[in-house]
C-alpha cells in the first residue's frame, strides 16, 4: 500500500499535515507527495521515529521510487509534457 497526495493550492496544508498523520497511524509504508504548483515529487519512507523522506525529483529528471523501484518514471511526464 502507498499513500499518494497530489496537492492543491486549497488543501496542501490538509495533505501535508492532517493526511500525512493518518498514514502514519495506519502503517502506510511509502507515500508519495506531488505538488504541481512547484512541480516536484517527494517520496517517503515510514519508520518507527516517522516518515522519513528518501527521495526529491523535479521536472527534468528520471527517477525511480520506492516501492516502484523497477519502473523508471519521467518527472516531464508526470507534470503533463506529452513530449517527454
Amino acid at each position: 500500500m502507498r499513500g499518494f497526495l497530489r496537492l492543491s493550492p486549497t488543501t496542501a496544508r490538509n495533505d501535508r499535515v492532517r493526511k500525512m498523520r493518518v498514514y502514519q497511524r495506519c502503517g502506510v509504508p511509502h507515500s508519495w507527495m506531488v505538488d504541481p504548483e512547484d512541480q516536484t515529487l517527494l517520496v517517503y519512507r515510514w519508520t518507527p521515529e516517522g516518515y522519513l523522506l528518501i527521495l526529491t525529483a523535479e521536472r527534468g529528471e528520471r527517477v525511480r521510487a520506492e516501492p516502484s523501484v523497477e519502473v523508471e518514471l519521467d518527472m516531464d511526464a508526470l507534470f503533463g509534457d506529452e513530449a517527454a
